[in-house]
C-alpha cells in the first residue's frame, strides 16, 4: 500500500497485491488498484482494472499540466461520485 494523495477532501492509496494473494489469472502480474476516500462524504471506493487504468492516466495528465490541489480534487471527485461504501472507523 502506498499513499499517493492526501488533501482536506480526499485520500488516494495505491494497493498492489502479488499473484499469491489473489490467485491472479496471469502469472507474473499482480492485481491492484486504488482506494479513494471522500473525507467530506465519509465514503470510499476501490477501483481496479480498466477503471483504475483510466484513473491513473487522468492523474498523470493533470500532473503533466496543472498539478494544483484543486485540479486533482476536481478529478478525484468524479470517481467518488461512484462511492457506495460508507467509511467505517475501526
Amino acid at each position: 500500500m502506498q499513499l499517493l494523495y492526501n488533501s482536506d477532501s480526499y485520500t488516494v492509496v495505491q494497493v498492489e497485491l502479488p499473484d499469491s494473494d489473489r490467485g491472479c489469472e496471469q502469472p507474473g502480474r499482480g492485481r491492484g488498484g486504488f482506494e479513494i476516500v471522500d473525507k467530506l462524504a465519509r465514503k470510499e471506493i476501490f477501483i481496479e482494472g480498466v477503471l483504475a487504468e483510466h484513473f491513473k492516466t487522468g492523474v498523470q495528465a493533470i500532473a503533466d499540466t496543472d498539478p494544483s490541489p484543486e485540479a486533482f480534487d476536481e478529478f478525484i471527485g468524479r470517481y467518488t461520485a461512484l462511492a457506495q461504501q460508507s467509511l467505517v472507523m475501526h
